[in-house]
């Protein structure tokens, strides 16, 4: 019995090792840097910017509330139509009421196109945002050259590798065909 346990375990060691043979050995180590180049690609970059001034603005303020336009159209109006209107009574109240109401309403119309007013001028704050771009240089990355086993090999990294950079060494066997 322990011979044939024996035997079995001699038998897939054999064929353990014939399976490996074709395999790959992979390992990790470093390699000396010999170059570094920094790799820069132009960007655009845009940016509000916020622009204020002082200006000097003019405003026109009118005078005040005037009502003499208004109330002498309205006795003008109400005196020519009593005094043209024929007839008595509600007619004549009638047509005194119209008229005291029409020149009410030029009356005011008038003394709104002559009305009175001056000019004032005060500092305002004005602002503007615009959009500003500027080109830039970013650095996006770094160009290595390396020497590993007396051979030299270029690779891209992203950060700066220093004096020593780490590698992959992949070994298996070259078949002639």
């Amino acid at each position: 019995m322990k011979r044939a346990a024996l035997t079995m375990g001699t038998l897939l060691l054999v064929v353990s090792v014939a399976a490996n043979a074709g395999h790959r050995d992979r390992y990790r180590d470093t390699a000396k840097v010999i170059d570094v180049e920094p790799i820069y690609r132009s960007v655009e970059i845009s940016y509000p910017e916020r622009e204020c001034w002082d200006e000097e603005v003019s405003h026109y303020r009118p005078d005040g509330r005037r009502y003499t336009g208004t109330v002498l159209g309205g006795i003008i109006g109400g005196v020519v139509a009593n005094s043209v209107s024929r007839g008595r009574g509600r007619g004549r109240d009638a047509a005194t009421l119209a008229g005291t109401l029409l020149g009410g309403a030029i009356g005011h119309d008038i003394s709104h196109q002559k009305r009175g007013g001056h000019y004032t001028t005060s500092v305002e704050r004005r602002c503007e945002v615009t959009h500003q771009s500027r080109h830039e240089e970013q650095l996006v990355g770094y160009d290595v050259t390396y020497r590993y086993k007396g051979r030299v090999f270029t690779t891209r990294t992203r950060e700066h590798p220093g004096k020593r950079i780490p590698i992959a060494v992949d070994v298996r066997p070259v078949h002639d065909d």
